[in-house]
């Protein structure tokens, strides 16, 4: 019963038949007053999103009264209760490495005549967390012509006072932990190392060639092993400028760049994997044309067919002899390059890029991503009753398709791919109440052959969660240490974070990835770019 509207407690029998009717057109003016609170909630509501506030908490009701197991009065009395799930788990003992066997007898006087039963083990975990310094004494030796013969340093120490083991745990609390500097700094100290600021600094960025091939190389791989990636980008300070860092990958690889721009012409350079050059063919003609380059402009690029320019200051100068001289023309033809350039070694012929529709990634095979096309529907505010049961429909329809799409992508059917295709129709060509549901209806029938690529190419994504995911680690980094204030700093970023993620997917510890690279461990992990070359072939 609604609270500003409260009825009398009359006796039975003081409710003659005239009291009775009273009392239940009472009863429904009631109903009426509490569904008009609840309208005026909504609508309340719904101004303080318009006002960019938030809308009030909803408190939903506790489950703790309720059973977890609707099985449980099932099973018979005496039997022993359920394992809870992930119960069922390895014996740590086995894997576990014993550095140290102690055996401690009872503390109390053993009678004569007792019987040895053997041990009851208990195995403790901990850590050994101290200084080791190395004193290297370099013999030096003078030869009969006066020359000199001095011992050399280990070759994993690089000429450095900091050995392998010290770099591998800085590198692995900075870039995987996400632990600053100022904090490194004062653990090491606290600790026992004699460092500085300045040196932590130089264990982060310098001497990181190793890592910065390997991770140049990993692009390239990722793109010859795949038949897909997906992509995204996010924002990423730079000496203080905003700048952007542009993400790719799948189920394989991880990868980042750190650039100034996000537009299509940055993407392609990307997109190269570490080539320089811009090169003429005939997709490259064929890209220009489909963007509307003036058939003048075209016909002068025609005539240097299958030319390559081998870097960007000599492409600029062919540009400039060509007379090109519009922005847009100049930026269409360096697209067109580029995807030459993309295309020219083999790696992206039939590669399916799966991107949230921004418009830099709009290129080759393109498919879109579902989650990101029902947020168009999602965001839209209904004006009245009408428009929200429209807008309710529609989702459920579009979510219905979506799993239906999941299901194909297992098994997939000439007939229900027809059936698929006919259902998209019939979702995003109906007309509803609502307006503005309608030109989003509309807005999204127009990319249906991004959104249905699925029906061709089986294999590819839904959605871009993985690239949201990947993304989401540089995002905290960004929020924790800020952005970066020297290019190669900017660099090892990208670098280490492309590596740790590439290991993940790959299922490799990245601790003991580090250790191998720095040599300090017996033990060997692979090429990366290789392992990734290995997994494609397996899995395909």
């Amino acid at each position: 019963m609604n609270q500003r509207f409260q009825l009398p407690d009359i006796p039975e029998a003081e409710q003659t038949p005239l009291v009775k009717s009273l009392l239940a057109l009472l009863e429904q003016f009631a109903e009426r007053l509490q569904q008009q609170d609840e309208e005026i909630a909504y609508l309340k509501d719904e101004i303080n999103i318009l006002k960019g506030e938030k809308k009030r908490p909803q408190f939903k009701p506790s489950k703790m009264d309720k059973k977890t197991n609707d099985d449980d009065d099932d099973e018979p009395k005496g039997t022993a209760p359920k394992k809870r799930p992930g119960s069922s788990k390895r014996s740590k003992k086995k894997t576990l490495k014993i550095h140290q066997t102690k055996v401690i007898q009872p503390n109390e006087t053993i009678p004569e005549g007792s019987r040895f039963k053997g041990y009851r083990d208990f195995v403790v975990q901990d850590l050994v967390i101290d200084t080791h310094n190395t004193h290297y004494k370099l013999a030096r030796w003078q030869t009969p012509d006066g020359s000199y013969l001095t011992g050399q340093l280990p070759a994993n120490l690089r000429k450095r006072h900091f050995g392998s083991q010290l770099i591998s745990y800085v590198l692995y609390q900075h870039h995987h932990c996400q632990t600053t500097q100022p904090l490194l700094l004062e653990q090491l100290r606290e600790w026992g190392v004699d460092i500085s600021a300045g040196q932590i600094e130089n264990l982060l960025t310098s001497n990181q060639d190793i890592f910065h091939h390997e991770k140049d190389d990993l692009l390239q791989a990722g793109l010859k092993a795949s038949s897909y990636i997906t992509v995204d980008d996010s924002g990423a300070r730079h000496k203080g400028k905003n700048g952007f860092v542009t993400q790719m990958g799948n189920e394989l690889f991880a990868w980042f760049s750190s650039t100034q721009s996000k537009n299509r012409i940055n993407f392609l350079e990307l997109l190269r994997a570490g080539k320089q050059d811009y090169v003429l063919t005939e997709a490259a003609i064929l890209y220009m044309r489909k963007q509307r380059l003036p058939k003048v402009s075209l016909d002068k690029l025609q005539g240097h067919l299958t030319h390559t320019f081998r870097d960007q200051k000599s492409w600029q100068a062919f540009l400039t002899k060509l007379s090109f001289t519009n922005k847009r023309h100049q930026r269409i033809a360096t697209e067109g390059a580029l995807l030459g350039s993309v295309l020219q070694y083999g790696m992206c012929d039939d590669l399916v890029i799966v991107s949230d529709d921004a418009g830099q990634f709009n290129v080759l095979l393109h498919g879109l991503c579902w989650i990101h096309t029902e947020r168009l529907i999602h965001k839209l505010l209904p004006l009245n009753e009408n428009h929200r049961e429209a807008l309710n429909r529609v989702r459920e329809q579009i979510w219905d398709l979506y799993r239906a799409l999941k299901v194909y992508k297992l098994a997939p059917e000439p007939l229900e791919k027809q059936k698929l295709d006919h259902q998209f129709d019939e979702i995003f060509t109906q007309q509803t109440s609502f307006a503005t549901l309608n030109q989003a209806l509309m807005r999204i029938n127009k990319n249906k052959a991004e959104l249905l690529l699925v029906l061709e190419r089986p294999e590819i994504p839904l959605h871009t969660n993985g690239s949201e995911t990947d993304i989401r680690d540089y995002v905290k980094k960004r929020k924790v240490s800020g952005g970066t204030r020297s290019d190669e700093g900017r660099r090892c970023r990208d670098t280490f974070i492309s590596l740790k993620k590439t290991c993940r997917k790959l299922k490799i510890s990245f601790w003991k990835y580090l250790k191998t690279r720095l040599e300090v461990d017996e033990s060997e992990v692979e090429y990366l770019p290789d392992l990734i070359m290995a997994r494609a072939t397996i899995k395909g």
